[in-house]
């Protein structure tokens, strides 16, 4: 009797959870009918129209120009969003136009480039990928979105979910990397940390999944270019990422500005409609990204911005970031009859849909309060959030000699780069609500450990002139003058510390490079220096892989500490000195040289893939085919040793697990890496593809046994009809620390 009294106390429960979801629902749609039906036509393309901050509002408002139009606009209900309007006090502002002054008070959305942070700046996107700490992502988000609510916003541009095998795009920093598995696990949990478990809640925001799709396979690694993939490569490896935002429930998408088999992402009706709409049933709405919609006439797709609009909206573009070729065009082709006015209802569904779900139609000032705003922006809590994550994103790529970690006291050591005492750089980019030189330096942070003596000198400068995030960064490529004074400073030292890299504006959207060495003269820095004091301790600060070959063949240790964020250099310094242990996985595969890019550690056998004695192989002739640091390697201050792999297989599924002992003389936390191969299949696979991972902490000495299971949706694959099939066969099932070093077995399914 006891059995069944659960029983029936679980499918009641059952069925009012379904009830009141069903109920919330059903008033949702009602709602958001009911407001359609009032609503004219201009008013309803007025909600697919985005503009772009434009005056201060708590001023004088515009008597003429553009400026007075979009004003009125907004007043007359004809604007549905807003981007690039922050704080409490102007969004409220903003907000009372549309609200206290339209036919219908609808409620504006708040948009702003919320990707690593508001005010307190955690680590580049694609540095937290590196901690591969799901949670510690999440929180990551988390705090973004509750300083940016503080501020009055709602909806970040962010997450990027673009996978991408290029280093040469400058967007890399933006995302996770180079694999779908992973990419996929992250993007949930950014979508996740912005969006919380009550979107209603004043301080969670709209999440926005870009760019959809195969922006990261630019060609040559230029951003806005074309890209040119196969379907295997569109269903296995851009669009994973994509559908677990879905799954996680993110409320808006943004396309892409590249064109996918010849059609503008734009106005590609099978990514948005097909696919996202449809197959993915994906109900929040899509908006463009900025101009795009204009650009389909210069991709030579549409004629003229007329014809961009009709193509944009019928392909499933809801919203038009500052093109304003909805806004001018809609009406018209709907007279015409060249587009139906359902597209248009449906639009205007979708985003009314996503406002009514951030509580706008009950509070449209929910998001606006001053006090929270002062309280929450760059507090100590924030900030200890941003340290930690900054911590966990840092690789130790090299430690001969075991050099690391620094003595803290008793030495002479030389600080050396024009990076080491900024206060913007380690910021990296897509920063503009950051305050300008808000981050802790490396210079500020290795100040803590005062038991030393430390010398700073600049070396060469690496950039000169403006820090801005519109313009391009001037690189010194002729000033050596500073050469010179840094031999001296490190003849005279223990150590020396160089911190080379890029600055913060190198990477990011529009910062493609042809090359991926160190920019300017810093090789030939570190070169002189080097010479004259080989125990040098590089700290590379960096939005993407670069190709550092010979500081790997001559530097002692290395660090890649990319751009962390507000906590930068106590992060770094605590990382130098040992106070803490780094256990970063590198995200991306750092390449030998510029010749190996595009370069990723789950590409395809090939017919010829190896030849020991004969030249008809796939491979170079004056370099070899392995990467410089494969995908998921990064090392510890002390070392774990894999053993007992056992894989038993039962009905399609595979449990698997590995004894890790901790053999060094450090605690430490491993990052456990697992992959699969599948032999041969109906579509070639990968020779190898990360299907699981654990982040273990270890005492000094500690053995754990560390266990996955495999089903058929980790054996499985997406035919080129995007189908997912699994099919019996030979599978490899391999275990390590990073994609090369791994142990395995073979197993037929």
């Amino acid at each position: 009797m006891r059995i069944i009294f659960f029983i029936y106390l679980f499918v009641l429960s059952f069925i009012t959870a379904f009830s009141q979801g069903t109920e919330a629902s059903f008033k949702e749609d009602q709602f958001i009918d009911d407001l359609i039906s009032k609503m004219t036509i201009e008013e309803k393309i007025g909600q697919m129209t985005q503009y772009t901050g434009f005056f201060d509002i708590t001023g004088p408002a515009p008597e003429s120009g553009d400026n007075k139009r979009k004003y009125d606009d907004i007043k007359n209900g004809l604007v549905g969003s807003m981007l690039n309007v922050k704080g409490a006090e102007q969004v409220r502002e903003m907000q009372k136009l549309a609200v206290e002054n339209s036919r219908l008070g609808i409620p504006m959305i708040f948009g702003y480039d919320v990707i690593h942070g508001y005010k307190t700046i955690s680590p580049i996107p694609l540095a937290e990928a590196a901690s591969w700490d799901l949670e510690a992502i999440q929180q990551s988000a988390r705090v973004a979105a509750t300083e940016a609510t503080a501020a009055g916003l709602n909806w970040t541009f962010a997450p990027m979910v673009d996978i991408s095998r290029d280093a040469r795009w400058g967007r890399v920093m933006e995302g996770a990397g180079e694999d779908p598995y992973l990419g996929s696990r992250i993007a949930a949990a950014r979508v996740q940390g912005f969006q919380g478990s009550d979107l209603t809640a004043s301080n969670t925001l709209a999440a926005c999944t870009k760019h959809f799709a195969a922006y990261g396979f630019v060609e040559s690694g230029k951003d806005y270019n074309t890209a040119d993939i196969g379907t295997s490569t569109l269903y296995n490896v851009v669009l994973p990422p994509f559908k677990a935002t879905v799954d996680a429930g993110v409320m808006t998408f943004m396309n892409s500005f590249n064109e996918l088999n010849g059609i503008p992402a734009t106005a590609d009706k099978f990514l948005q409609r097909n696919i996202l709409k449809g197959d993915w049933g994906f109900d929040g709405f899509v908006v463009s990204d900025w101009g795009s919609i204009d650009e389909l006439v210069i991709h030579g797709y549409a004629e003229d911005a007329e014809y961009a609009a009709q193509y944009a909206a019928i392909a499933g573009s809801d919203m038009d970031m500052e093109s304003h070729a909805y806004k001018e065009h809609l009406q018209s082709l709907i007279e015409e009859n060249r587009v139906d006015v359902s597209v248009i209802d449906e639009a205007a569904s979708r985003i009314l849909r996503v406002k009514y779900r951030l509580g706008l139609f009950d509070d449209p000032y929910r998001y606006c309060n001053e006090a929270r705003e002062k309280e929450l922006t760059m507090s100590k809590e924030n900030r200890d959030a941003s340290l930690e994550m900054a911590k966990k994103s840092i690789v130790l790529l090299k430690n001969d000699q075991d050099i690391l970690p620094l003595p803290k006291s008793g030495k002479k050591i030389a600080v050396i780069g024009h990076l080491a005492d900024s206060e913007s750089s380690p910021l990296g980019n897509w920063i503009l609500a950051a305050d300008d030189n808000s981050a802790v330096s490396l210079l500020e942070g290795t100040s803590n450990y005062s038991g030393n003596e430390y010398s700073y000198t600049q070396g060469v400068r690496l950039y000169e002139g403006r820090e801005k995030f519109i313009y391009e960064l001037k690189i010194n490529t002729e000033d050596r003058s500073g050469i010179e004074q840094a031999v001296a400073l490190a003849k005279e030292s223990d150590i020396v510390i160089m911190n080379l890299g890029e600055h913060g504006f190198m990477s990011g959207e529009a910062r493609s490079r042809a090359t991926l060495g160190l920019p300017g003269l810093q090789q030939e820095l570190l070169e002189a220096v080097h010479e004259v004091n080989p125990n040098v301790v590089l700290v590379l600060q960096t939005g993407r892989p670069l190709t550092i070959t010979w500081a790997d063949d001559h530097v002692p240790a290395i660090i890649n500490a990319w751009q962390l964020g507000t906590e930068s250099g106590h992060a770094i310094a605590q990382v130098l000195f040992g106070d803490y242990n780094p256990s970063g996985k590198l995200p991306m595969t750092f390449p030998r040289s510029v010749g190996q890019v595009p370069i990723f550690y789950n590409h395809k056998n090939t017919g010829r893939p190896y030849d020991a004695d004969l030249v008809f192989w796939s491979h170079y002739i004056d370099q070899t085919n392995a990467p410089l640091y494969p995908f998921g390697y990064g090392l510890s201050y002390t070392a774990f040793e894999y053993k007992n792999l056992s894989v038993v297989s039962s009905q399609n599924t595979v449990d698997v697990s590995v004894t890790v002992t901790n053999t060094g003389d450090y605690d430490g936390e491993e990052i456990v890496q697992l992959y699969i191969r599948d032999h041969h299949a109906s579509i070639v696979r990968p020779i190898k593809e990360l299907k699981g991972f654990e982040k273990v902490s270890f005492k000094k000495g500690e053995t754990k046994t560390v266990k996955f299971q495999l089903t058929e949706k980790e054996l499985g694959y997406f035919d080129n009809q995007g189908k997912y099939t699994f099919e019996p066969g030979k599978f490899s099932i391999m275990v390590g620390g990073n994609s090369a070093d791994l142990i395995e077995q073979v197993i037929e399914l």
